[in-house]
């Protein structure tokens, strides 16, 4: 889906109202004070690319808030991605804060209430994901929404390159392409985020750290095999399985458990993906669950649904 909203041709009394609205369609409710309200202007073109969405927004100096009230009826955990263009913009969430400007990009939470500002006119470029897409890819990723990323050199640029590039190919791409690229955009982003040394942080040593994060790629790269396990992790990353359960114990959570949570997030942004042509079973399956009833019901007390009543819904 390709969309465009301006406030071209709404009436200075409506445009703050209109704007509200395409913030709000766009992205999720969100409370927006105006520097000029009547003269405020602004454009938003938006693409889909499968379960992700990316957007361009330029506008005149705005101030956005998300309150504790915006949250109640909200289904689905987002993250926004951030990429500033023409000028800085501020930040603030969970007690910290940001300045974030043109050359690097920062991740936003929906679930917390937060501030997000820019002084001067800017051209905003902004990457929608569900938790599930990108916390399937970094360990808890609320952590790093109060830093800058570099999008200048290395994999970051790459992130932004590709995210320019998508839309000006977009009408040319079948659905089944365009949702895979969506999967490649946050696979680089998430690159990108995991390359800055800022993300191996924790209480524990750098040599723990070190331990964790090996674990944590051992086992993303083998979700698929039924028999993954404590002792298999342990052995291959060379560390004691008494060693990999007190690693493991710091994120606050069994191997066990995180292990099927791991996989639960993976099947959760299959089953978003409207380009995904396997059923429920077959993605099951392919992330290591050997029985569907099992699956269902874990499926459903992690996230309130099974798992075809989710994807009826659209995710």
């Amino acid at each position: 889906m390709h969309s465009i909203a301006t406030t071209d041709g709404t009436d200075a009394n409506r445009r703050s109202r209109h704007w509200r609205d395409v913030i709000a369609d766009a992205y999720f409710p969100l409370d927006l004070t105006f520097r000029d309200t009547e003269r405020f202007d602004g454009r938003l073109e938006a693409w889909t690319f499968g379960p992700v969405s990316l957007s361009r927004l330029t506008s005149d100096p705005l101030c956005y808030v998300r309150r504790r009230r915006h949250l109640a009826n909200e289904s689905g955990e987002h993250y926004l991605v951030t990429v500033p263009a023409l000028s800085d913009v501020h930040f603030a969430q969970s007690g910290r804060a940001v300045r974030c400007r043109p050359g690097g990009f920062i991740l936003e939470r929906s679930n917390e209430p937060y501030e997000f500002s820019h002084d001067g006119r800017n051209d905003l470029w902004v990457l929608k994901v569900p938790y599930a897409a990108l916390a399937g890819r970094i360990r808890q990723p609320d952590r790093f929404c109060t830093l800058q990323f570099d999008a200048r050199t290395g994999v970051g640029q790459l992130f932004v390159d590709l995210l320019t590039l998508l839309p000006l190919r977009f009408a040319g791409l079948s659905a089944e392409a365009r949702g895979a690229l969506g999967q490649q955009l946050v696979d680089l982003m998430a690159l990108a985020v995991k390359e800055d040394d800022r993300t191996l942080t924790s209480s524990a040593s750098p040599i723990r750290d070190a331990h964790l994060s090996r674990v944590e790629a051992y086992v993303r790269r083998n979700l698929a095999d039924p028999g993954l396990d404590p002792e298999r992790i342990a052995g291959a990353c060379g560390i004691s399985v008494r060693y990999l359960h007190d690693l493991v114990g710091e994120t606050g959570r069994s191997v066990g458990a995180w292990i099927r949570e791991e996989r639960l997030d993976a099947c959760r942004a299959m089953l978003a993906d409207p380009t995904c042509r396997m059923g429920v079973a077959e993605i099951a399956y392919a992330w290591g669950f050997t029985d569907q009833a099992q699956f269902s019901r874990l499926f459903k007390a992690r996230y309130g649904t099974t798992p075809r009543d989710f994807r009826r819904a659209g995710g």
